[in-house]
């Protein structure tokens, strides 16, 4: 099976010096680079030995991968770019990585910007299993989240703000996405489809004319929920989904207190419930407008 190396290629305006240090020096880097829990340089003999590290990843299940890695800086005069190659690996056999080689490369440009880029590869242990999960799953996600660091690391350099307080809002931000995803697809599916809720059909049935069947009503808003909860996912403008929301929940708790009043009464009714996701969407469209993204990275040279 053939591997493609990960490539990631971002453009910083900042100064060199800057970026050198915010990717070479241990404390820095471990706050905005997601592979990376820790690292830690250990002593060198000389000057101008290649520095050697110990780095832990925290995966997020209770394991931590514990590694060692080399690396070395170079200045290129010529055009005042530099190369920090680097040579990683870990020896505990839950890792699906067994040993890498990749670089760094920082290229300055005459409009003050830096362009930051990386390529790597390595190794993966579990024979052809290992290759196919690597391939299938565990590549796409690290050169993901490479991407999602560089971005990241852009963002602090150039607006100041801190890594720890962008991956808060990108993680709130997500959170936020798929729990309205599954409140719509979940209220849909269960009370107005599968067990067609008689307080459902009873509400439609107090606000529709008798004319109107309202248990077909209610199947086709069952539908239609199910189909915004997938909209969710798959919309990247979501800053329309919360304005939208907004407008929606406000309507749809008049229109249920209206249905059945005797409502307000009971645990988790429609208007405690329908104001939370009310301020939830007004706090999702705040802050999705100003989400680190993989996205603003080249991945391919």
């Amino acid at each position: 099976m053939k591997r493609k190396s990960i490539f990631v290629e971002i453009s910083i305006e900042t100064e060199m010096e800057d970026l050198w240090d915010a990717s070479q020096q241990p404390h820095q880097h471990e706050q905005w680079d997601l592979r990376f829990t820790s690292i830690t340089y250990l002593p060198k003999e000389n000057e101008s030995d290649p520095q050697h590290f110990s780095y832990k990843t925290n995966t997020g299940i209770g394991v931590v991968v514990e590694g060692w890695g080399k690396s070395a800086g170079e200045f290129n005069s010529k055009d005042g770019s530099r190369t920090s190659s680097l040579h990683f690996g870990t020896d505990q056999q839950i890792s699906i990585i067994s040993e890498g080689k990749g670089y760094w490369k920082y290229i300055p440009d005459e409009s003050g910007k830096v362009t930051f880029l990386t390529q790597y590869d390595y190794d993966t242990r579990f024979g052809r299993l290992g290759a196919l999960i690597d391939a299938a799953i565990f590549r796409p996600m690290i050169g993901w989240g490479t991407a999602l660091s560089f971005d990241v690391l852009k963002r602090w350099l150039e607006k100041g703000e801190s890594p720890a307080s962008q991956y808060t809002r990108f993680i709130s931000y997500w959170l936020i996405t798929f729990m309205f995803s599954f409140v719509w697809m979940y209220q849909g599916l269960v009370p107005k489809i599968w067990l067609k809720h008689p307080e459902e059909v009873s509400m439609a049935t107090s606000l529709l004319p008798e004319a109107i069947d309202a248990s077909v009503v209610v199947f086709v808003m069952g539908i239609g929920e199910i189909l915004f909860g997938l909209i969710w996912l798959f919309y990247r403008n979501r800053y329309w989904l919360f304005k939208f929301q907004m407008i929606a929940f406000p309507l749809l708790t008049l229109s249920a207190i209206l249905a059945a009043p005797h409502a307000l009464a009971h645990p988790f009714n429609p208007l405690i419930f329908n104001v939370s996701l009310f301020v939830l969407s007004v706090i999702g469209m705040k802050i999705c407008r100003d989400i680190p993204t993989a996205k603003n990275c080249r991945r391919k040279r």
